[in-house]
């Protein structure tokens, strides 16, 4: 008899919320004065904007 395997469920990586990126604010100089955000790779979920969940 053949193995049965449980599909895995794709869903929205919940710290991006499924768009790949996040924002970190940007800060300068000797008293870390913020400027700005600048967005980068979600480290969750790699990009991608999927995590699986298994049942």
């Amino acid at each position: 008899m053949a193995r049965k395997t449980s599909k895995t469920k794709i869903v929205p990586c919940s710290v991006c919320k499924g768009t790949g990126e996040v924002s970190r604010t940007v800060r300068v100089g000797r008293k870390r004065r913020t400027v700005g955000t600048q967005t980068g790779l979600c480290l969750n979920c790699l990009g991608s904007g999927e995590t699986t969940a298994a049942d």
